[in-house]
């Protein structure tokens, strides 16, 4: 299956309405966060299914997808990443790691992030130090600081927490809405597995960090306690 019989049954699957919607709905206007990103109105779903016939591509041919202006071609190809890497030797999931953090700046919008960071970023790091997460939280790129913040997913799932408190403590004072959601989400799935370490963060933070973040962050609570931490 070639590059070019990807892109035509793309084309064909193009819903103009749905994409007028998704447009919208991911702030794709000037000044906003998704500015210029064009969208075909294919669902997710189908875009999965889609990816799994086309699994075969190449990095490079990956790579012009992720350079694409469209959302759907960003986002198929890393549906086929991170096929890829599940099914890779050790090799080649470095070759993929790097790949990935070579291209932040196409993955350029949370819906990409979130459905392949922990799976890529987060899995080939469970073993390995984390450093390079502390530099994508502290920098300028807001897609490279939610990459930091998800792909700490992956540990979440296996009772790590360590880095996820320490790179939310670096991104309490971050101005954007998509880290506090972020963060804030990031902290709600560790308090599912132990409420007791996700309240001392609280407890230290909850006063200070931004109220959309400590929403998400304690949507799991009981009421009662949720007006605790609200002040309410």
């Amino acid at each position: 299956m070639s590059l070019n019989e990807f892109k035509k049954e793309m084309e064909k699957l193009a819903d103009k309405e749905n994409a007028v919607n998704l447009q919208r709905f991911f702030k794709t206007g000037k000044g906003q966060y998704g500015e210029g990103d064009i969208f075909l109105g294919i669902k997710v779903p189908v875009q999965r299914e889609v990816s799994k016939r086309f699994r075969d591509l190449s990095l490079k041919e990956l790579q012009e997808l992720l350079d694409s202006k469209i959302h759907e071609h960003r986002l198929s190809s890393l549906f086929i990443l991170v096929d890829k890497y599940k099914k890779a030797d050790e090799n080649t999931k470095k070759e993929i790691f790097d790949f990935y953090l070579k291209n932040t700046t196409k993955i350029n919008n949370w819906d990409l992030i979130d459905l392949s960071a922990p799976n890529i970023v987060g899995s080939y790091l469970l073993d390995k130090s984390r450093e390079i997460l502390y530099r994508l939280a502290k920098s300028e790129n807001l897609w490279e600081k939610r990459i930091s913040v998800l792909a700490t997913a992956a540990f979440i799932r296996q009772n790590q927490f360590d880095d996820m408190f320490k790179i939310a403590e670096i991104l309490l004072k971050d101005k954007h809405d998509l880290i506090h959601k972020a963060v804030g989400w990031m902290l709600r799935e560790i308090g599912k597995r132990d409420q007791e370490a996700e309240e001392k963060f609280l407890k230290k933070h909850f006063k200070t960090m931004p109220r959309t973040m400590l929403r998400y962050a304690i949507e799991k609570f009981d009421e009662e306690k949720r007006k605790v931490y609200l002040g309410k």
